[in-house]
């Protein structure tokens, strides 16, 4: 096609320029020229491929995730957010509770706080500074902040979600916008926290019409929080009460085999023990409420129902179903809290007798949690075992005797040859450091489990740091779990030291806190030299009972003011030398 041919009728030619392109270029005035150089040049461009530029990516929104864990769900759910959100447009960053700087936080602009409650009310061990500061009058305001909270914790506790609920209220407090409502998470925790995850995303996600690098995200997909963690088969090897005969207490060592070979664990991480109900409790439930021929309803209580835990949501649920006026009448009197302390499910079915069907006593109940329990083995001395210690935990309340599921479950039923499920349970914030480290080992009772395995896998590595441990019990004769593998440490040098507190063989008891108090000096020049201080056991008494007398420790050898000491136990914490796997 000639040049001519594409000039339109409104170009600046008469008919005759039209016919050459040659006559129109020679005969052309300048105002045609510039108009012909126009126009042949947007022929041109037209007919070439435009190059493809890029439009300048959007910077990715910060999002703050913060966790206060105890037992791990707390993190791992902190680690799901994290993913889903940087699909989302994020730049997600994740703070645990333990590193977390107060003075920081309105730095955050979108925050999601993921918090557990500890025993009754409190916040996990890690998390206990973080909280108070936020908690204080020296907090920041947060004006310009937006944020969620969600909240874990366990319905038999008096207070539910206690810890994600203050924190919920004091981010308000402190100016902070609620971008969606907090969630209280009871320990069937998943599925909910899946639903609030991707609500929460989508409430606080960038706009999506503003930014070209923002890539869709499928929430129904499966998440990390939903992948399967399928329990693994083991067979009891060794079934061994380590207590003497004379003892009041029944402490089992648990040697577990693995057809495939032990699952990949190191030493501070636990195995969570899938128990099964007592067989007896489980037909006095069934009778209780009418469903004694229901198989498959018992199958289930066995293995997959938690039958002894009572709480106000239980005795809420019970009267709603039955409609029972005593039960209801606990309820509007305020006095269901009381009557619950020291009872489970078999008492309310007893005591207010009700027809359920499978279904309503299904309801009432809640998943049959795993037990988590601290591994007493390296897997450098005893190949494809786990080894762990686990106490009979036995009382009597209302007339009626009682006992831990999982506990009696391995003590009375788990014997040599049989088989249970068990999955690893990592605990990376309860590792050992490097081999040239000094370690100070403080474990009471079953405490001492995952001790054990720090000591076997120091020797079998060679590790050079000296190790410093305590433990206590009741008495010397009949509770020195592994008496003679610690004299044999000693021997060998796998283990420097060892200071003792049996409670019961002295007139006046003496704990572990009180053995620190007395090496305290010594406590001291070990952690100035590099030591790193290790805390395994009871979290209500004994844990902080040793962070007290640690604290009066510093003060004492340094002369420091109480503040100045709790100052100092304070930076062992948050320089990750100071550790505690508590319970």
């Amino acid at each position: 096609m000639s040049a001519s041919a594409l000039l339109p009728q409104t170009a600046p030619f008469g008919d005759d320029d039209r016919l050459s392109l040659d006559r129109v270029l020679s005969a052309a005035s300048p105002l045609q020229r510039a108009w012909l150089a126009g126009f042949l040049a947007g022929i041109d461009a037209s007919q070439t491929p435009l190059p493809i530029v890029d439009a300048p990516a959007r910077a990715a929104e910060p999002l703050t995730i913060l966790f206060a864990s105890e037992s791990g769900n707390a993190e791992r759910l902190a680690q799901d957010v994290a993913k889903l959100a940087k699909k989302s447009g994020f730049k997600p960053k994740i703070i645990d509770c333990a590193d977390l700087d107060i003075a920081d936080l309105p730095n955050h602009s979108r925050l999601v706080v993921i918090a557990a409650t500890w025993g009754e009310g409190e916040p996990p061990s890690r998390a206990t500074r973080a909280y108070a500061d936020l908690m204080g009058a020296s907090a920041p305001r947060l004006e310009g902040i937006t944020y969620a909270v969600l909240a874990l914790g366990d319905t038999a506790y008096a207070d539910f979600c206690g810890v994600g609920k203050a924190i919920d209220a004091r981010l308000a407090e402190l100016g902070a916008v609620r971008a969606v409502d907090r969630i209280d998470c009871d320990l069937d925790f998943e599925a909910p926290a899946v639903a609030w995850i991707k609500s929460t995303l989508e409430t606080l996600a960038p706009d999506q019409s503003a930014s070209d690098n923002v890539v869709a995200v499928d929430f129904s997909a499966r998440s990390t929080t939903e992948v399967s963690r399928e329990p693994l088969t083991a067979e009891v090897l060794e079934h061994i009460n380590l207590n003497s005969s004379r003892s009041g207490k029944e402490t089992i060592h648990l040697a577990l085999g693995f057809e495939h070979g032990a699952p990949a664990y190191e030493p501070g991480d636990s195995l969570e023990l899938f128990p099964e109900n007592h067989p007896a409790l489980i037909e006095s439930v069934l009778a209780a409420t009418g469903l004694s021929g229901e198989d498959a309803l018992r199958a289930s209580l066995t293995t997959e129902r938690d039958i002894t835990t009572l709480s106000l949501k239980t005795l809420e649920a019970f009267a709603a179903e039955t409609g029972h006026a005593d039960v209801r009448k606990l309820l509007e009197e305020g006095q269901a809290r009381a009557w619950i302390e020291g009872r489970q499910l078999i008492d309310l079915v007893e005591a207010f007798p009700a027809s359920l069907t499978a279904q309503q006593l299904t309801a009432l109940t809640r998943p049959l949690p795993p037990r988590a329990y601290s591994i007493a083995s390296s897997r450098k001395d005893v190949g494809d075992e786990a080894h762990l210690l686990i106490a009979a935990v036995r009382y009597e309340t209302h007339g009626r005797a009682r006992g831990g599921v999982a506990s009696t479950f391995v003590a009375d039923r788990l014997k040599a040859g049989a088989s249970t499920r068990v999955r690893l349970k990592p605990n990376k914030h309860f590792r050992l450091p490097d081999p040239k480290t000094d370690i100070i080992m403080i474990g009471p009772g079953t405490g001492i489990a995952p001790f054990r395995a720090f000591a076997q896998e120091r020797r079998a590595i060679g590790a050079s740091g000296k190790s410093w441990l305590f433990f206590g019990d009741r008495r010397y004769t009949d509770d020195f779990l592994y008496q003679l593998e610690w004299q044999d440490a000693l021997k060998d040098g796998s283990l420097s030291r060892i200071d003792l507190a049996f409670s019961r063989d002295t007139p006046q008891k003496v704990y572990v806190q009180h053995r620190l108090w007395e090496q305290r000096r010594d406590i001291i020049d070990w952690l100035d030299n590099g030591a790193q201080l290790y805390v395994c056991g009871d979290a209500k008494a004994m844990a902080k009972d040793v962070r007290a007398a640690l604290v009066a420790a510093f003060a004492d050898v340094k002369a420091l003011s109480s503040d100045a000491a709790e100052l100092a136990v304070t930076e062992l914490e948050r320089g990750r030398r100071y550790h505690q796997d508590v319970y």
